[in-house]
């Protein structure tokens, strides 16, 4: 028999879970959610446990991402059908899915107990939602965190417009339209994070978690991180991605004329029209919430309008399924962007406490 998707530890005080589908790079599939939110809610009320730990089985990091094949089926089904609606979108095993990962986020960032996140390797995507959104987040020398939804035709979702946009200086948009990988030194300097543990000390630092609590692993173990590199460009990224437009932030990156600019608006460009000016608005909106759940609402009305638009088929297709790299984008609209924002027929709901 197989093991389980997600393996659960007893470590002193602390319990772990532990993401177990590594040659998936620990990817998450709508049992996980299950499996995590049903642990969770158990340990808030059980007096026994003083912390909870979140890492990722293997060698490559804590979690890909959430199931890309499969949401590629949903879209090719949906986006291929002109006459798909919301209800159908809704209705398919993506959408229910995320209505049960962005409730789990929101159960981690409210979290009673202390929630520490292993953000060792690879962190991208749903990876990030099951891992930022807690109060006590250790990045390491290995640590390559993205949100890259805007590269296959989404809008980064669990929470990640939520994060990204109070991230001071531009660089949350930067991250949101770029895609780009950020170290953990960056993750650190955005706010994204709270300590670094040097990789090599991560066993250690886990053991002592459960020897001695939280706090004086943190003690022993966390050190100060390097220099952000990114964090190094901030003045610049500040002024070019404050312009209220996609096409006028990479009129402004050109205008820097440095290599490292002219990469940002390189790697802008080539992704989808669409899922960047749904981005953008979704950035700029969520910085006015006032609650995660409030942003969380508004991304699981734009990924279900995601599952209906063809970008998102697309941009599947050429990074993952066929990995020719070469999208065909649909032309862009600015009428179509309202679209993605109108409320569903059935919005998330959250429990009621």
């Amino acid at each position: 028999m197989s093991e389980p998707s997600v393996l659960t530890e007893k470590n002193g005080s602390a319990r772990s879970l532990v993401l177990n589908r590594p040659k998936s790079i620990n990817a998450i599939d709508h049992e996980m959610v299950g499996s995590m939110a049903e642990h969770l809610a158990a340990w808030a009320a059980d007096d026994a446990v003083e912390a909870v730990v979140l890492s990722g089985a293997g060698e490559r990091g804590l979690c890909a991402g959430g199931d890309i094949v499969a949401i590629h089926r949903d879209a090719s089904a949906l986006s291929g059908n002109p006459e798909s609606t919301d209800r159908d979108a809704e209705q398919s095993p993506s959408a229910r899915f995320w209505f049960d990962e962005y409730r789990l986020n929101a159960l981690i960032s409210g979290y009673p107990k202390p929630y520490v996140a292993i953000m060792d390797g690879i962190v991208m995507g749903g990876g990030v939602g099951v891992s930022a959104h807690g109060d006590i987040r250790v990045v390491t020398d290995r640590t390559k965190l993205a949100m890259p939804e805007v590269g296959i035709g989404f809008v980064p979702d669990v929470g990640g417009t939520h994060l990204l946009s109070r991230v001071p200086g531009g660089l949350g948009t930067y991250a949101g339209l770029t895609a780009g990988h950020l170290r953990g030194a960056d993750a650190i300097a955005m706010g994204l994070a709270d300590h670094f543990v040097p990789s090599e000390s991560l066993p250690a630092f886990l053991a002592a978690i459960g020897d001695s609590g939280v706090e004086a692993a943190l003690s022993e173990h966390a050190v100060d991180a390097p220099a952000s590199e990114l964090a190094e460009q901030r003045e610049w990224i500040a002024e070019a991605f404050a312009a209220e437009t996609v096409s006028e932030i990479i009129e402004r990156c050109r205008a820097v004329g440095t290599p490292f600019a002219d990469k940002t608006a390189d790697a802008i460009a080539a992704k989808s029209p669409t899922a960047l000016a749904v981005t953008l608005r979704s950035l700029r909106e969520a910085a006015g919430d006032a609650t995660l759940e409030d942003t969380l609402v508004r991304e699981f009305r734009v990924s279900v309008r995601c599952l209906l638009h063809p970008d998102m088929a697309e941009g599947i297709r050429a990074q993952v399924i066929d990995k020719d790299r070469d999208p065909k984008w649909a032309a862009f609209s600015e009428d179509a962007v309202d679209a993605f924002f109108a409320p569903l027929p059935d919005d998330l709901t959250f429990p009621t406490a």
